[in-house]
């Protein structure tokens, strides 16, 4: 029977140990390659042509990188967050898109937390609008706020919330759109410039504002209402506009002929008044040719108006034969 000593153990292992490192050594070149390769790996980073990178050392900011190929310490020590500062984002209140592209497609689910609002008249709209932002201050926007995208739902809704608010339903549903768009913008800036965000607001836009779907077919039955009363009202200014001018216009010939009238009477006596004048200052120089002159005068105004003339010797005290001078040659 053969017994195994403890200086034939330790001999036997040591031989393994020796074989061991045989087989190991040749594969620890390619171990540490493969460490320092995942090694330099995390210590090169690129940033694309519309990011930037937000460097931070043990969780604390240190420097931003512009776009190419950079250098930093390993991954438990430093850590890269690339943010995209050109890329323009969008926030949807109201509906979702599920599906964007040539035929876009929505949710068929309702945000009625969201959409549902109350006008400053008391009526309740159904408001669905578009936020569009982009980032421009990349340290700003990570380390500022908490949660920059809720940040900017809740500023959003709550201003718009407030703006329908303003307005009668009427306003919002028609002229105010536009006003209201750019005062949200506005208004949304101001609010995020507070909270240093380093959020910039592209634009505002509602997208579609109606009344809600259990109250629509009243709401279209009071515009059809409102438009046939604005169609009567301008039907009747147009007859307005019509009859007024033509009446005014009538009114101010009138007047016109009556003083044309009164300055041709006025005329025409002060001109027979300076006649009469000249006339009397004639008689008065020569009394008996100027009334010859006038009766003369008077004849030839009067007689070739008469159709009969008939001529009596004012000296003869019996009628003379009457003499027929239209037949004799005489008018």
């Amino acid at each position: 029977m053969d017994f195994t000593t403890p200086e034939d153990l330790l001999g036997k292992g040591k031989q393994e140990l020796k074989n061991l490192k045989k087989s190991i050594l040749p594969m620890l070149p390619i171990a540490i390659g493969l460490i320092l390769l995942i090694f330099l790996k995390g210590m090169i980073y690129s940033v694309g042509p519309e990011e930037v990178g937000v460097v931070q050392r043990f969780g604390k900011y240190i420097s931003t990188t512009l776009p190419g190929l950079h250098f930093k310490l390993p991954t438990m020590i430093d850590k890269v967050r690339k943010i995209k500062i050109k890329r323009v984002y969008k926030e949807e209140f109201g509906f979702r898109t599920t599906q964007s592209g040539i035929k876009t497609q929505y949710s068929r689910q309702r945000f009625n937390d969201e959409s549902l609002m109350l006008t400053g008249d008391l009526n309740i709209l159904d408001v669905r609008w578009v936020v569009q932002y982009r980032i421009n201050d990349p340290v700003k926007f990570m380390f500022a706020i908490r949660n920059p995208r809720n940040a900017i739902r809740d500023v959003s809704e709550v201003i718009i919330r407030r703006l329908t608010g303003d307005y009668p339903v009427d306003d919002v549903l028609t002229t105010k759109r536009e006003e209201i768009n750019l005062t949200a913008q506005i208004e949304m800036q101001k609010l995020l410039d507070i909270y240093s965000s380093g959020i910039q607001i592209v634009t505002v836009k509602l997208m579609d504002v109606n009344p809600p779907k259990e109250v629509k077919a009243a709401f279209n039955e009071v515009n059809e209402a409102k438009q046939e009363k604005e169609r009567l009202i301008n039907q009747s200014w147009e007859a307005y506009n019509k009859a007024v001018p033509r009446a005014k216009g009538e009114a101010e010939k009138t007047i016109r002929e009556a003083e044309g009238y009164l300055l041709d009477k006025v005329n025409r006596a002060q001109g027979d008044a300076q006649r009469f004048t000249a006339l009397l200052e004639e008689y008065k120089k020569a009394p008996w040719i100027t009334k010859k002159r006038l009766y003369l005068e008077t004849m030839m105004q009067v007689l070739p108006k008469a159709k009969e003339k008939y001529i009596i010797d004012s000296e003869q005290s019996s009628l003379l034969p009457l003499f027929n001078i239209r037949k004799e040659g005489g008018e």
